[in-house]
């Protein structure tokens, strides 16, 4: 008995079955191949390596064709190797141990080969005069530079050239350079918007060990699909095909070798872009690109007869709308169907003399103006002509066939060129109509501009220059002075501070210290009014103090500028409707002059008219990008939930709405007005932290603010705890992909409170620290929600007025799971309470926390003039913290207990929820 007899005629057996009975496919087969499914003539088999094999016999004509397709292509290429696919297909014909003269052999054969690469697949094939010997040969070739092409350095260097002047060819196109620059831009992520053929940099500077890494990878049979097409036998040639492909080994998928889906998906395009491209060239061109769906989508075929009625000549719209009165001299449309999201392209070309403009518009109005001149049946039955006609001439072609089951097995399966067919029959006007809506929008769309240009000016940017040759013995100059290790303790910051009072109430305090660079803070606070005297003065408050910085008597804005930057100093003033601060950081030699200069900005604002207007401009303008933003709109909800004033009290949180009108209503005079009857030194402080001389300074600050008076004493708007009944607020915020949680509970909580030691460290284990607090291990460690949360407990120095407080941002469609999780974690603490374990790690971060604020000298500075402002010390600070460090559990879980309460407990959501449910639904 003839074994190989015996194979053939099983395997015979084998195609008869799934030919007449696809359903047939789970039948035993001959050792190391299987059959998968049989259409139309095409019968597909699998080897034990993973190799797909397609026969599809075709007696009427003497040749055959075997054509190999990897599914790589330049979707798969990672940065740096831009070409690398179409690199790769050049130096597979560069030969194998085998096969040393690859070309030689094809001539020898009278073959006709060739291999190209596209954004989903590779492929290669030899169309050759129809016999067993040539179809073992083109079998045994393929199945040999699989997994042993050379790939060597020596062809690299020779091929490169090579396919850069391939590159190099297709710059002289001023077309297709558009089309490039089209895609690149209306792909800002996904592959598809670079060439396949990669950029000029990476073809030239790949390494070798790259190229064969990616070729080691991809080009497995687990990853090809094989073709075999034309006059032959199917069973002898499945039998060629297990013996030439079946013994290659089934790669292990491990590591760097796992074939992972390609996941990156181009966001929603969400406005109109444009690109423009000057060049030498002879003739204009206009192009747009929509995003249309995958080629295996239901709606592609609805795109390609849409593309037909657009580009078609002489039928199409375009056509009609440009060529025929002579606007363009060319025109088309045409799709990508490929494996993923792709283009839907139209141009018109115009002569160099035409109007550009007229046929840009024009082809906006013709493809865009399917929405209100809908696609007719008349339209849709002559394109399906056409296209279907396509489709069975297509069939009538073997070798046709063969090939362009490449790129319908690269968008998924080989048999989605039948169901696109089938699809393709079915298409109506209403369905074109419908994806026409849905793909032909103006934020959809991508526009390209080609202007010839005779003498184009670029700008070449140098490469990146030899840095280690550059800093080689580089010394540089003296080092910066590094200042003194500074103790950051309550106790020593108290006892190196010293504070004075000017005969006008103005407290100072300075804080002496040798630091890096010489480096000093300056900053500044003034309290003024009363809550009667600033009852609807708000407004003007607000506009005078963001107006102190834009003109003094003396020098213009751009003088002050000018005069910051010449003393090394960074910062500014502003104000508000009850205080104005500043706060400025300069070097040691400064600081004189920049006492003097915050004491003209906030003594002799001039209040030019000019930038009056501007800055009304600037602020509406802030304004309304705050009616969208769910983070403005989500925290002014809550302070006015939890914290409600009346109208025209200072303490009130405006709307939206209400501050819009405020900054159109207020005029310059009550500005003015405003600051004439209300700055002034009266309860305000000064405070200098840094490399400077005391005396020295304290010369300068009593003569630039001594003689300043106050127009009106002063008296604190005192705070008053608000029992708020608990509420669940939601904002819609459309086409926002992040949206905002807030917590608050009002506690009746002044930081002098027996509880408020425990309430801190609680507060901090629950929202504090560096994503080791509650709120932090649920929301973001453990559920994945958020990017940001925390939250935390606060009290007021005198008033009543403590909170706890919480915040989370998220995708709109985790609404519901965040706030479940913030719930159940609070409810755990009340019930469960703290563990020893948390509260020793919690408490050792809380106490290094306050200490490293102290350690920065902008913080401290502040700290210090809070404190001359409360009249305290440190001193506060080391009893809480001594009060901290000596907690017990017990106490620490009491106190909670005490305060929180889960039902009086304000939510605030804000965010795009009727669009994420919307998705959800669609999804």
């Amino acid at each position: 008995m003839n074994p190989r007899t015996t194979l053939a005629a099983r395997i015979a057996t084998l195609v008869a079955l799934v030919v007449l009975a696809p359903r047939a496919s789970a039948q035993e087969g001959p050792a190391g191949v299987r059959p998968v499914a049989s259409v139309e003539g095409i019968t597909e088999f699998q080897l034990d390596n993973g190799l797909r094999v397609l026969l599809f016999p075709d007696p009427s004509k003497p040749q055959v064709t075997v054509n190999i397709t990897y599914f790589v292509g330049s979707r798969h290429e990672g940065y740096g190797e831009t070409g690398m696919a179409h690199l790769l297909e050049h130096l597979v014909f560069k030969g194998t141990p085998d096969h040393p003269d690859i070309m030689q052999e094809l001539t020898e054969r009278g073959a006709q080969p060739n291999g190209t690469t596209w954004f989903d697949r590779t492929n290669y094939y030899e169309i050759l005069p129809a016999s067993d010997e040539n179809l073992g040969w083109a079998l045994g070739l393929e199945a040999d530079r699989m997994l042993h092409s050379y790939i060597a350095d020596k062809d690299l260097d020779s091929e490169m050239t090579v396919v850069r002047n391939e590159m190099e060819a297709g710059e002289n196109n001023p077309f297709g350079i558009l089309m490039e620059r089209v895609l690149s831009t209306a792909y800002l992520w996904h592959n598809y918007g670079k060439s396949t053929i990669g950029a000029r940099a990476d073809v030239e500077n790949v390494p070798i060990e790259r190229l064969q890494a990616f070729y080691h990878k991809y080009y497995q049979p687990d990853n090809a699909l094989l073709v075999v097409a034309g006059n032959f036998e199917p069973a002898k040639a499945l039998e060629m095909v297990v013996e030439t492909f079946g013994s290659l080994p089934r790669p292990e998928r491990t590591a760097a070798a796992i074939l992972y889906p390609t996941y990156t998906r181009e966001p929603t395009q969400d406005g109109e872009r444009m690109v423009t491209l000057r060049r030498v060239g002879d003739v204009q061109i206009v192009m747009t690109s929509y995003h249309v769906p995958p080629g295996s989508h239901e709606d592609y075929a609805a795109v390609d007869v849409l593309s037909f009625v657009l580009g078609d000549a002489p039928s199409g719209r375009l056509y009609k709308a440009l060529v025929e009165p002579q606007i363009a001299s060319q025109v088309g449309t045409f799709a990508f169907q490929l494996r993923e999201a792709g283009p839907l392209l139209s141009f018109a070309q115009v002569r160099k003399e035409g109007d550009l403009d007229a046929a840009w518009r024009g082809l906006n109005e013709t493809v865009e103006g399917v929405l209100t001149s809908p696609v007719t049946g008349e339209e849709v039955e002559r394109a399906k002509a056409a296209l279907l006609k396509q489709v069975e001439l297509a069939f009538n072609n073997s070798t046709g066939i063969a090939l362009q089951l490449s790129e319908w097995a690269a968008m998924g399966d080989w048999r989605l060129f039948f169901l696109y067919r089938d699809r393709l029959e079915k298409v109506t006007a209403d369905d074109v109509n419908r994806i026409a809506q849905a793909y032909l929008k103006p934020d959809n769309r991508t526009v390209g501009l080609f202007h010839p240009t005779d003498a184009p000016s670029r700008a070449d940017v140098p490469d990146v220059p030899d840095v280690a040759a550059m800093v080689s013995g580089y010394a540089g100059r003296a080092a910066v002075a590094e200042g003194e290790a500074f103790d950051p303790s309550p106790a020593n910051v108290d006892a190196r501070t010293t504070t004075f009072t000017l005969p006008n109430g103005l407290d100072v305090a300075f804080l002496p210290k040798e630091t890096r660079g010489d480096a000093v803070v300056v900053r500044l606070r003034l309290q003024f009014g009363d809550e009667a005297s600033l009852q609807g003065r708000g407004p003007a408050g607000d506009m005078a103090g963001s107006m102190l910085m834009r003109g003094t008597r003396a020098k213009s804005r751009q003088q002050i500028q000018d005069e910051m930057d010449r003393l090394k100093a960074s910062g500014g003033v502003s104000g508000g409707a009850t205080l104005g601060t500043g706060q400025v950081t300069t070097v040691r030699q400064s600081v004189p002059d920049v006492i003097r200069l915050l004491a003209e900005i906030a003594r002799t604002p001039s209040f030019p008219e000019s930038e009056f207007q501007i800055l009304k401009e600037e602020q509406l303008a802030q304004l309304e990008e705050q009616r969208s933003d769910p983070f403005a709109l989500a925290q002014i909800a809550l302070a006015q939930k939890m914290d409600p004033w009346p109208a025209g009290h200072p303490r009130r949180t405006p709307s939206i709405e209400e501050e819009t009108a405020n900054v159109q209503g207020v005029t310059l005079e009550q500005v003015r007005a405003f600051y004439e009857g209300f700055y002034g030194p009266q309860a305000g402080n000064l405070v200098v932290v840094g490399d400077f001389d005391p005396a020295e300074i304290r010369r300068v600050v009593e003569e630039a603010f001594g003689d300043w008076a106050s127009p009106r004493s002063y008296e604190r708007i005192a705070a008053h705890f608000q029992n708020v009944a608990a509420d669940g607020i939601s904002i819609e915020t459309p086409d926002k992909a992040n949206a905002i949680f807030l917590a608050q509970q009002n506690l009746e909580l002044t930081d002098t409170d027996p509880d408020y030691p425990a309430l801190v460290l609680a507060g901090y284990m629950i929202g504090g620290g560096v994503l080791n607090s509650r709120l932090a291990r649920r929301i973001r460690v453990q559920d994945g929600l958020s990017y940001g949360v925390g939250g935390g407990i606060t009290g007021h120095p005198v008033d009543p007025v403590g909170a706890f407080t919480a915040f989370a941002i998220y995708a709109p469609e985790n609404g519901e799971k965040v706030e479940a999780a913030f719930r159940e974690e609070i409810q755990k603490v009340l019930a469960e309470g703290f563990t020893a374990e948390e509260m020793a790690t919690s408490l050792q971060g809380l106490l290094e926390t306050r200490q490293l604020g102290r350690a920065q000298d902008a913080s401290l500075s502040g700290q210090i003039s809070s404190n001359l402002y409360f009249e305290r010390t440190f001193q506060f600070d080391a009893t809480l913290e001594e009060k901290i460090r000596i907690l017990t559990l017990d106490e620490v879980n009491a106190a909670v207990r005490r305060h929180l309460d889960l039902a009086k407990i304000t939510v605030v959501k804000a965010g795009d929820f009727s669009g994420a449910k919307a998705k959800i639904g669609q999804d």
